[in-house]
């Protein structure tokens, strides 16, 4: 049973970006017309059908993800938070994020944003290499992506994050610290540095780059640029991110600790405790914008699923062994609802194969377990799971930040 509900997050997916990059999985399509009134108008309708849901609870964080949301103009975000100021408490200490390519980087917009309440931004630099930008479908240059960076400062933004790719195509071990070390020059409070990936539905899958990093190489990159985060006085706390000291992206660790969060906007992915029924409901949208622009504040909901204690555990171990120094015990229960005695058989198994170290306070991977963090997860699979797909598409998390 739960003894409160977790914490409640929101996140806000604004589906379009300039054109669409090879390597992206997300639930983005590219723009021709932007509806950014009738936009608006759905997402705040979206909202409005689900706050029976969480009465009486306020919003702790706010992402804004795409897509590009900062194809949107400041005007449009403007009347989006007076709307979901009108419709929700925001805690008083709230963290606002919303994701800009360099490509989108606007001044005006960007003061816009802070004006509005956006207190975080996240620029997608991906890589500061022309060639390697042009390989990645990308529609800024390294100058832009620089440019950008300046014009968030300038606009007063004081957090904020750069999204850095490794494993490039033919990127060499130099090339990678080369990105890397002009990313920590400019400072940011964030910074999200993950190898690139093949996903299903992308561009790349179809057609692969016939020069990508081998694994050996792929891994000397990795460490190499984790010293350099380091030595650049960055911590690292989940698997693709590193901040300065109290700079974690508060968002995403209301994700890693199995917290509350309502999605609205296409295809977005909700997650919310009723405590007092003692439920978890998993909820998703429709997914193509017209299709969820007819929908919304109606029927945009296309799929909700009560989560079963087995499904509990998994999920909450997917997320919270993501982070580096794990998590307190209590947690479990908090945001679960379930007793640890449920996982104490897969502990014991992790801890004897040297994956996971635990005491009394805290659950935590070792060195080897956050490095095998699939192995260390797939161990909280019921057994009929073992072997399959895992239950839960991450979806709009992972790559957020």
């Amino acid at each position: 049973m739960f003894s409160t509900n977790p914490p409640l997050g929101l996140y806000i997916h604004l589906p379009w970006c300039e054109r669409k990059c090879p390597y992206c999985d997300f639930n983005s399509h590219q723009v021709e017309t932007l509806p950014e009134q009738e936009y608006v108008d759905a997402l705040l309708n979206d909202l409005e059908q689900d706050l029976p849901l969480v009465w009486g609870r306020s919003i702790d964080s706010i992402f804004i993800g795409g897509g590009t949301p900062s194809l949107f103009s400041a005007a449009a975000i403007e009347r989006l938070f007076s709307g979901l100021r009108a419709l929700v408490n925001f805690a008083p200490a709230i963290e606002i994020t919303l994701e800009s390519n360099p490509g989108s980087a606007d001044a005006a917009n960007y003061r816009g944003y802070r004006e509005a309440g956006v207190n975080r931004l996240s620029i997608g630099i991906q890589s500061f290499d022309d060639r390697q930008l042009v390989k990645l479908g990308r529609v800024h240059d390294g100058d832009q992506a620089r440019q950008a960076f300046d014009t968030a400062r300038s606009a007063g933004f004081d957090n904020v994050n750069l999204d850095l790719m490794f494993g490039l195509p033919a990127q060499d071990l130099r090339a990678a610290r080369a990105d890397l070390e002009q990313a920590i020059a400019l400072g940011p409070e964030h910074i999200s540095h993950y190898q690139l990936t093949i996903e299903p539905n992308t561009l790349f899958y179809h057609r692969p780059p016939a020069d990508l990093p081998d694994d050996e190489t792929g891994w000397l990159q990795q460490c190499a640029c984790e010293s350099l985060l380091e030595a650049g006085g960055y911590r690292q706390y989940e698997v693709s991110a590193w901040s300065r000291e109290r700079r974690e992206s508060r968002h995403n660790l209301n994700y890693w600790h199995f917290g509350d969060y309502l999605g609205i906007g296409a295809g977005a992915h909700g997650k919310i405790t009723l405590g007092g029924e003692n439920r978890v409901l998993r909820r998703v949208r429709q997914r193509q914008p017209r299709a969820y622009l007819e929908t919304a504040g109606r029927d945009s909901i296309v799929s909700e699923t009560e989560l079963a204690p087995a499904d509990l555990c998994f999920e909450f171990m997917l997320n919270a062994l993501r982070l580096k120094e794990g998590f307190p015990t209590r947690l479990f229960h908090e945001n679960t609802g379930l007793a640890l005695d449920m996982v104490l058989d897969e502990l014991k198994t992790a801890r004897d194969r040297g994956l996971l170290e635990s005491d009394a306070a805290r659950i935590c991977p070792t060195e080897t377990g956050f490095r095998y963090l699939n192995d260390l997860q797939a161990l909280f699979l019921t057994p009929e799971k073992r072997g399959r797909e895992p239950i839960f598409d991450t979806g709009q998390i992972i790559i957020h930040n």
